[in-house]
């Protein structure tokens, strides 16, 4: 049994890392300011400390005795970004900072970061492998970018162990349908449910690799493993399947409205997740179609 500090912890991810490390018998606190999670994902089982990771002086007095942090806290989606630059850097960038500074000064065993496939940009072969040159598109693609940049200073300037994991689009169980800025298939959740057109910003053509927030968090405890020095490695977890838009659309069924293609978005994404196979023996067991099969049925 380990103490283990989940940022983001009352959100659509950490909240389901949380219910499986507090299944696995480990203690668990979460650090959230509520601004896009829910207290109704509050496992409570978990302590829940209600603090912005922009606090900095708030965060070290809610970090002690811990052994692992899974840094989740952010303010996601590219289009947020490209509006509020300021603020999601705020949160994105000096937050994770706020965070790695926190563990070092705490002596944390290790800081499992999320990053996001977002920072490949638009690479011109695939899969995408973590040895690729970012090309980031938009100010939230970059603030991973960094975040994973001060990962590995802090690996090699302080000796804290750190590791981060580039989660391709996400979904499942607890993914916000109402958000401003919800991921595609919660979107189309939500106007499947009121009969109404799914929106496709673009021509559909786009292609995502979507992974089962399940596999997204045995991705996360996979390497927990104390025994493997951490140097701020970078590792994909993703299914390694390629969807359009268009396809998605096609799957969940209804008619479609075409919107004017959107600054930062990515044409193509599929992830290659061999180097955390053979790290950990991390693989995807859920698929894109059998969830579809199962809320749809």
């Amino acid at each position: 049994m380990a103490n283990v500090v989940v940022t983001g912890g009352a959100g659509f991810i950490g909240s389901n890392l949380v219910d499986k490390l507090i299944a696995q018998k480990h203690k668990v606190s979460i650090i959230d300011n509520l601004s896009t999670g829910h207290k109704k994902n509050i496992n409570p089982f978990a302590s829940f400390i209600n603090v912005d990771v922009r606090n900095f002086p708030e965060i070290l007095k809610s970090i002690n005795n811990i052994d692992y942090i899974f840094h989740l806290a952010a303010l996601p989606r590219i289009q947020r970004s490209i509006l509020n630059p300021i603020e999601t850097s705020e949160v994105n960038v000096q937050g994770t900072l706020n965070i790695l500074e926190a563990a070092r000064l705490k002596k944390t065993k290790k800081v499992i970061f999320a990053s996001s496939s977002s920072v490949y940009g638009n690479q011109s072969y695939f899969p995408l492998t973590e040895d690729m040159t970012p090309q980031p598109l938009s100010p939230y693609s970059l603030q991973k970018l960094i975040g994973e940049k001060y990962c590995q200073l802090y690996s090699k300037l302080y000796n804290l162990e750190t590791v981060c994991l580039r989660f391709f689009s996400v979904y499942g169980p607890r993914q916000n349908e109402k958000e401003l800025y919800a991921t595609v298939i919660a979107k189309f959740q939500y106007l499947k449910k009121r009969n109404k057109p799914l929106l496709i910003t673009g021509n559909g053509e786009q292609t995502r690799d979507f992974t089962h927030v399940d596999d997204i968090v045995e991705a996360c405890i996979s390497v927990l493993n104390p025994t493997t020095q951490a140097n701020g490695e970078v590792y994909n977890v993703c299914s390694s399947k390629s969807y359009s838009v268009n396809n998605l659309a096609k799957m969940m069924g209804g008619n479609a409205i075409f919107l004017p293609h959107k600054e930062g978005e990515i044409q193509n994404m599929v992830g290659d997740y061999g180097l955390l196979n053979k790290k950990t023996g991390w693989k995807p067991n859920h698929y894109l179609e059998d969830y579809l099969k199962v809320i749809y049925k």
